[in-house]
């Protein structure tokens, strides 16, 4: 997926002077080398025909600044210095600190630099950052609207070729038969490794695409969904980009599955569901063993600790077998191959919570903490 360098960027160059091409230069906190950017396209129209000049105030150094390749060269992406995006108001900038952004007053609209290229070595490499200092030279030349709205849908095609070369979807000669009966686990292992990839891709691009007015549009055709844009054609030429359902739509808590006759308002709870006949014994100790150490750990480690990795590995293995093996009370039966593959599959992340024990044993025995 994407690189990120932000926080381990201390300065750097870009540099689109020349129309077509854009280079540039990256330093790196613990590198000596900088990045060096040799790219096909041009910047977005604030920053096509100039030179820009940025510096970092606050670097940090980074593992994924670590693992680039110093030869950076491939295609633009997005590259502007005028994308907008919600910023956290801080104490430090004379605001408050809060603690849920959701708040009112809690984020702001920004103008943040978002430099995003296509690597042929690393792959998608993103730079956003909203403190940084710029300085921005003279045009040497101008990029007119039609140039730009050329460039950004060349942007949002290289998007789309990459984020295929994540997913690697199956070809048609790739297609199972229909009446090929029950998979073993090997072959559900590489369909949750697909589904993953789908997870991982669309994460990303609803990171990218959340906040764009466009964001349905280019969030399907970048996932390769032509499926969902000759949808979204035929709503906009029906008149409903909106709402499907029109003006006049009911909100959603105001529609129900039944109705008014057929619903008991005193007898009908969807959370109140008798499903621990249901519940399988090795996903009930899973879920007890992930609880039990949520209660023993500190919950304010952050990601990368002992302690963070201990609670997502027992997590996602409580959460993966109630997948596997609850539900069965509903009429549902999981084939045996798939119940195998997450099983194998929570091996894994047992594995890495044990590690993550010794860790925090070693802490517990060491006498400087």
């Amino acid at each position: 997926m994407a690189w990120r360098i932000d926080e381990a960027v201390t300065r750097g160059e870009i540099d689109n002077t020349v129309e077509g091409r854009t280079t540039g230069r990256i330093w790196l906190a613990g590198r000596d080398s900088p990045l060096v950017l040799s790219l096909d396209g041009d910047c977005w129209r604030d920053l096509a025909g100039t030179r820009l000049l940025f510096e970092n105030p606050e670097p940090a150094q980074g593992s994924d600044g670590d693992a680039l390749d110093v030869n950076q060269s491939g295609v633009i992406g997005d590259m502007t210095a005028s994308r907008k995006s919600k910023i956290r108001i801080s104490a430090g900038e004379g605001g408050a600190v809060y603690e849920e952004e959701e708040k009112e007053g809690a984020c702001e609209w920004r103008n943040v630099l978002y430099l995003e290229w296509f690597s042929d070595i690393n792959g998608r490499v993103v730079l956003e950052a909203w403190n940084y200092k710029l300085t921005i030279f003279p045009h040497a030349w101008q990029m007119d609207e039609d140039a730009e709205e050329a460039q950004k849908l060349a942007n949002l095609n290289a998007m789309r070729d990459f984020m295929s070369q994540v997913i690697q979807r199956r070809t048609p000669d790739d297609e199972e038969p229909e009446d090929i009966g029950e998979l073993d686990e090997y072959a559900w292992e590489e369909r949750l490794k697909e589904s993953d990839r789908l997870t991982d891709a669309y994460q990303e691009v609803l990171e990218k695409y959340m906040e764009d007015s466009d964001s349905e549009r280019k969030e399907a055709f970048v996932m390769g969904w032509d499926g969902l844009l000759d949808a979204l054609a035929e709503r906009e030429e029906a008149g409903e980009k909106e709402s499907p359902y029109g003006e006049e739509s009911p909100k959603f808590e105001e529609r129900h599955l039944f109705p008014d006759e057929e619903r008991d308002e005193e007898t009908f709870d969807p959370l109140d569901s008798d499903d621990e006949d249901d519940t399988h014994p090795l996903q009930a100790r899973a879920q007890e063993l992930a609880l039990r150490g949520m209660d023993l750990v500190r919950r304010d480690d952050g990601p990368g600790t002992p302690s963070y990795k201990l609670i997502s590995s027992l997590l996602q293995v409580s959460g993966k077998l109630a997948g596997a093996l609850n539900g069965r009370g509903s009429g549902y039966e999981p084939e045996t191959g798939f119940v195998l593959a997450v099983l194998k599959r929570c091996l894994s992340w047992l594995n890495d919570a044990v590690g993550a024990c010794q860790e925090l044993i070693a802490v517990e025995k060491d006498d400087d903490h």
